[in-house]
């Protein structure tokens, strides 16, 4: 292994070459992709709206796990979310392989919690951002991930968190801008999109997404954490509370989506094609595809959690398991209140059930280790969980049924 340190070139590109990074305001197709805008910010809201705090909070939680595992599996690497979730409690497979993953999969996670939670509120785009959403996400990876094999030197170069690339890179047919230029490029990236109003940000979301690519600030992990802004971008301009991703429907679209992204990578194709250096044309389609995908997330989820539908589906799991046993009678009583209500006080759950205060707290206990309510603290009110083991059951489709052992 040869340490990378190679001297940064400064080939002194023109920022010009990343035009266009907004369509043009008198395009002809910024009618139709304002129109795609304004749907996908009405399906947000009124998703969001349709569903009680405390499902809002539970939801979001699984859909972080969801988000890690479709992004990851854009990446090649497959880590069912009930992993994720394992990983989340520090429950790690003994084979070193999947206990990488395992890891890098928690660390995608505790990074998008820190974005829900706000971390980047106010300064989506900027150079500090890209930086430190790449350090987080680098400093919580085994270092057997941290490593990339140059294809020209065969040399095993380590990633370091956070450091922009110190070398040429190839993606495909692309060649990102060499290492010296990319802190310049970053700078017009935030110049650009740092200072847009929402529904600008969510018409130019997916320009700022290939454009991160394009300038590839990294070594490796430029796909994950240019997701991960694009996810930033359109929480903080939609408000979205975190229920829904855009991962999903680029990972289920893998190869339209990379097949985008590459054309996007070309030069102007004639007089016709815009005024910038890049394609505009294939902007306009890539733009048209992402809002797209975003609007079909928000249904799909939409249609999974659909307040009637998903009570039936978690009381007749309730059902069974209380005639198997598994939870006690009356335990459904307390997931109807809890999912009626959106929190549920401890104090009312005798009443629901009819019982004592020793019963209700045998069924408050079993449906806790059983994780399909949650709670802060012993006092706290009670709320829904959704646990990635029991998402085939209550919401079918989210991901894939089989999970790894």
């Amino acid at each position: 292994m040869k340490a990378d340190i190679p001297a940064v070139t400064e080939r002194g590109e023109s920022i010009a070459l990343m035009e266009p990074m907004r369509l043009a305001g008198a395009s002809p197709h910024r009618a139709e992709l304002t129109e795609l805008a304004v749907e996908l910010t009405a399906q947000s809201a009124g998703f969001r709206r349709s569903l009680p705090e405390g499902v809002v909070a539970a939801l979001a939680d699984l859909v972080r796990a969801m988000n890690c595992y479709y992004s990851n599996l854009i990446e090649g690497h497959n880590t069912h979310p009930i992993d994720i979730e394992r990983a989340m409690r520090n429950d790690y497979s003994k084979e070193p392989h999947k206990r990488n993953l395992q890891l890098e999969a928690r660390a995608h996670v505790t990074v998008q919690q820190w974005i829900d939670a706000g971390g980047l509120k106010g300064k989506t785009a900027s150079r500090e951002s890209v930086c430190e959403i790449h350090r987080r996400f680098g400093e919580l990876l085994p270092d057997e991930l941290l490593w990339v094999e140059d294809p020209n030197s065969n040399d095993r170069v380590r990633v370091e968190p956070g450091v922009l690339r110190a070398r040429d890179v190839r993606v495909g047919d692309h060649v990102p801008v060499s290492p010296g230029a990319v802190l310049r490029f970053l700078a017009r990236f935030e110049e650009v999109y740092g200072r847009l109003g929402r529904a600008e940000i969510i018409v130019s979301a997916a320009a700022a997404h290939h454009r991160l690519l394009w300038i590839h600030p990294f070594l490796d992990g430029n796909g994950r954490m240019a997701r991960l802004m694009s996810h930033a971008m359109l929480l903080e301009a939609l408000e979205s509370g975190g229920i829904w991703s855009i991962a999903r429907g680029l990972a289920r679209q893998e190869r339209a989506y990379k097949d985008y992204l590459a054309a996007c990578d070309q030069p102007r194709q004639g007089e016709l094609d815009g005024r910038g250096n890049l394609s505009e044309k294939a902007l306009v389609d890539f733009t048209r595809f992402f809002l797209a995908t975003c609007i079909d997330q928000v249904r799909f989820m939409e249609g999974l959690v659909q307040p009637n539908r998903l009570r039936e589906r978690i009381l007749i799991w309730a059902e069974e398991e209380m005639r198997s046993g598994q939870l006690p009678a009356k335990a459904g009583f307390v997931l109807e209140g809890v999912l009626f209500r959106g929190e549920l006080p401890r104090g009312d759950v005798a009443a629901l059930v009819s019982t004592g205060e020793r019963q209700a707290r045998r069924v408050v206990s079993a449906l806790l280790e059983a994780g399909v309510i949650s709670s802060e603290h012993t006092r706290a009110p009670l709320r829904i969980a959704f646990p990635a083991a029991l998402a085939g059951r209550w919401l079918p489709g989210l991901f894939p049924d089989v999970a790894g052992s």
